[in-house]
């Protein structure tokens, strides 16, 4: 056999190669051949990850559900349908009229007595993974922030914004989106309360279960690709702890995938992490029955979240924010967690809270005193910046650990929700030290060596206070006396946090304060008030400016009429009588509470 003659079998196979390959692209119907009466075929994964097959019965096609959207109504038969409803999970499921496909199952009605389902139709859907990337715009910085606010003023004013929101639910008497099963592994029955109430409101369906295993026996290990009516996830935490929402994949073109017909939280370009799942069970249910499922590993990632569904594409990896919790509960007892989360604006924040609140109540006491020892950083990907956090909660209940997640996930959120620069979070450390009994006291008394000192003199200052249990401790620190001409007078203040915040916000008369830049933002973050410090101040009066977080005492009128003047600054800025001219912090191991002001004269 010569050459050429080998050469013709080649040419013939790869022709045919070329031609499977076209077959396996997916026909589609468009929404205008789609007619009542017509039956079909939908696929999706009911045990285990067996694709199945169930029937469609078209009935007729809403027009204008939303603007410019539509939506097909089927009745489904098969596979149990008929008892357990269009059940939550099914979300993406393809359906096929002729071996066509004409969308994804997505909508339902609650409550209804039979399988009557909304199918997203298929080029609304197709439209989704045409779509460009774009930057992500994520949730606007909402909380209040003030350059003399404290770690637990900041950790209560986040947790303020993650309340349950109300949910208008006209059960039966409207179509919706099917709720996504929301699995969360490794979660106490108290952290699940907390993240159900957050969750449910945003169109999911939270279900306490385990983690995803190992292969079952017998079963190979799944590759990379998905199937159309794979299962399939969107993992928001993934590592130690595990939160991942349910759907199915409905198109698949290579590595391009389509998924749910529905959004999850409609945020436009995302990078979510994709998994294969393994459905365990549908759960039946009068309100509407679920699938209960366990998330596999990663293999792709979701960059489109909108109206008609999710695209993504398999072997991209989505780049995810490692965070690491160690916890101390003995002197030779310590456990870590390694966990991933998804990074977005709007979503890490909450996942944060929600992880290291779990993980704290998890391993301590809910009831009794507890109190918490801890240092975190925050680290840019960007600049090499990051920002350091350290202090002490302690309380009963579970206030001291809600508190502390509490206060790094407003962190992460002012951080990822900055209006200077568009910068991601690298990496979370986190270290706590847990004490199961109260660490709280209160001033007694303040005494100094000297009550009339020269300038540049040092004053011993003795600080007493009281622990819960009785026992009088003392603090001994020394400061100078500050320059000021002889007969005058100056305050020494010693306080809490909460002290120091009370005499600034009458002495600048401000509540709130904007940074200037991304640097101003994380020193301001990295520098929050601590419950764990006593503070001291020395004040004077001094007239001056208060202008963008900064004090400007003693100023000649001419720069301070520059500086008061409307072009020189919008925020505008606030005169001031009395002016800081020092100011130290003393860490102890409790958290302090209380507040004296000390006059001081200058020697004549």
């Amino acid at each position: 056999m010569n050459k050429t003659t080998r050469r013709i079998p080649i040419m013939a196979l790869a022709l045919l190669v070329s031609a499977l390959a076209a077959d396996a692209v997916t026909l589609t119907l468009p929404l205008s051949q789609v007619k009542p009466g017509m039956k079909g075929r939908g696929k999706s994964v009911f045990q285990g990850t067996a694709i199945e097959e169930f029937e469609a019965e078209i009935l007729g096609v809403l027009e204008n559900v939303q603007p410019k959207r539509n939506v097909i109504l089927a009745r489904l038969r098969g596979r149990g349908l008929e008892s357990t409803g269009v059940i939550s999970g099914m979300s993406g499921s393809p359906v096929y009229v002729d071996g066509k496909l004409i969308g994804a199952v997505a909508y339902s009605f609650s409550f209804s007595k039979e399988a009557i389902a909304g199918i997203t139709p298929i080029e609304e859907m197709l439209a989704v993974g045409t779509t460009p990337q774009e930057p992500k715009t994520g949730a606007a910085a909402t909380l209040a922030i003030r350059d003399d606010i404290s770690q637990e003023e900041l950790s209560g004013a986040f947790l303020r914004t993650l309340a349950a929101k109300a949910v208008d639910r006209t059960s039966g008497l409207t179509i919706a989106p099917l709720e996504l099963p929301l699995m969360f592994g490794g979660f106490s029955a108290a952290a699940f309360e907390r993240a159900r109430s957050f969750f449910t409101p945003l169109g999911f369906r939270a279900v306490r279960a385990g983690s995803g295993g190992q292969a079952r026996p017998g079963q190979a290990p799944a590759g990379p690709s998905l199937r159309e009516g794979d299962a399939v996830g969107v993992q928001l935490i993934g590592g130690d702890l595990d939160v991942s929402a349910i759907g199915t994949a409905t198109y698949v073109d290579g590595s391009k995938i389509l998924a749910f017909g529905h959004p999850l939280y409609n945020l436009g370009s995302v990078d979510y992490a994709m998994t294969r799942a393994d459905v365990i069970a549908v759960m039946p249910s009068l309100e509407s029955s679920f699938k209960l499922a366990t998330a596999g590993p990663v293999i792709g990632r979701f960059t489109q979240d909108r109206t008609p569904g999710a695209a993504g594409e398999v072997g991209v990896m989505p780049r995810l924010i490692p965070l690491n919790i160690g916890l101390r509960t003995e002197p030779a007892v310590r456990k870590d967690y390694k966990l991933k989360l998804v990074a977005d604006k709007f979503l890490t924040p909450a996942l944060v809270n929600l992880a290291v609140s779990n993980l704290v109540t998890s391993e301590e006491r809910n009831y009794g005193d507890i109190s918490l020892d801890f240092d975190a950083d925050v680290f840019l990907d960007k600049g090499g910046m990051s920002v350091h956090l350290e202090d002490l909660f302690s309380g009963n209940y579970d206030n001291p650990p809600v508190n502390l997640s509490g206060l790094l996930a407003a962190v992460v959120h002012f951080l990822m929700n900055n209006e200077f620069k568009d910068v991601g979070i690298f990496r979370i450390d986190l270290n706590v030290r847990a004490i199961e009994e109260s660490r709280l006291c209160s001033l007694e008394k303040v005494l100094l060596d000297k009550y009339e000192v020269s300038p540049g003199e040092p004053i011993h200052i003795k600080v007493f206070y009281r622990t819960q249990k009785e026992e009088s401790l003392m603090e001994e620190v020394t400061v100078l006396a500050p320059a000021l001409p002889a007969g005058s007078e100056f305050q020494l203040l010693v306080g809490d946090a909460a002290t120091m915040q009370q005499v600034e916000r009458a002495q600048y008369r401000i509540q709130e304060f904007v940074p200037r830049s991304l640097d101003q933002l994380v020193r301001l973050l990295g520098n929050l008030r601590k419950n764990s410090r006593i503070y001291f101040k020395i004040m004077a009066p001094k007239p001056g400016l208060f202008l963008k977080g900064e004090e400007m005492p003693n100023l000649p009128p001419t720069l301070k009429s520059m500086f008061a003047s409307p072009r020189a600054s919008a925020a505008g800025p606030t005169e001031i009588t009395r002016s800081t001219l020092s100011e130290y912090q003393l860490p102890i191991p409790y958290v302090f509470k209380g507040g004296a002001t000390i006059p001081v004269n200058i020697r004549k």
